[in-house]
């Protein structure tokens, strides 16, 4: 498995953002992580990109246990946050050799060319990040989380704020890379899922609430995320 989460609980204070979650994704899967705002879904990435501890349960990351072996967990991994971090006053390669230098990746001039190409940044390598659109950025974003060559890719929201053009070029970008790596993604956009994943999971209010949703199963038996998705969030939000 490329990602096992074990009885996960985050608690900030009195508020408990992860309630005993547990879910395993396998090697070469495009997964989406569903659910409302709030539900606990960049809270769970951030824990399996060691950028925050759980407050107790496990998580593995192609066999390396994110807490005690965090180094080897972030070698595997490529993060693509909600709020694309770049540097905007960098250039397109300017900063991606920037990111590569970091990782002491040897030829990194050409692996830099190797990622631009993959991302579709040809016209705009040459120019500054502050000038690119939302649509670029997400390529940028993809480009850094990519370059270091890892097995899992995390996708925090990478279609939010797109506009239709933008989401489409995003959309089979991401699908792409999922022919050769394991990608797990987070929205509350039902469509995206049903274009883009294999499988799915739903997250509410800190708790898995739908596990395992096998997508191209669910449009053979005609069901529709969406409804399942409204179905799985309606029982946890009455108590049921």
């Amino acid at each position: 498995m490329s990602i096992v989460a074990e009885k996960v609980v985050k608690t900030y204070g009195q508020q408990q953002a992860l309630n005993g979650v547990s879910f395993e994704i396998g090697r070469g899967q495009i997964v989406g992580f569903l659910g409302p705002n709030g539900a606990g879904k960049s809270t769970m990435m951030k824990i399996i990109t060691c950028y925050i501890p759980p407050t107790s349960g496990k998580v593995n990351v192609c066999g390396f246990d994110v807490m005690s072996q965090s180094t080897e967990a972030k070698r595997c991994i490529g993060y693509l946050p909600e709020h694309n971090p770049l540097y905007t006053d960098m250039y397109v390669r300017e900063y991606l050799s920037f990111v590569g230098g970091m990782y002491n990746i040897p030829n990194v001039k050409s692996r830099v060319e190797e990622m631009i190409e993959t991302v579709g940044l040809q016209s705009e390598a040459h120019k500054k990040i502050e000038t690119l659109s939302k649509g670029y950025r997400q390529r940028i974003g993809l480009a850094q989380a990519l370059i270091h060559d890892p097995q899992v890719l995390i996708l925090d929201e990478p279609t939010s704020g797109l506009d239709p053009n933008q989401l489409v070029e995003i959309r089979n970008l991401i699908v792409a890379v999922g022919k050769t790596k394991t990608v797990m993604l987070s929205t509350h956009i039902m469509q995206e899922v049903e274009a883009m994943c294999d499988k799915a999971f739903i997250i509410d209010r800190g708790n898995i609430v739908a596990n395992d949703l096998d997508i191209k199963e669910l449009a053979k038996e005609g069901k529709r995320l969406e409804e399942i998705f409204k179905d799985a969030t309606k029982k946890v939000a009455s108590g049921e």
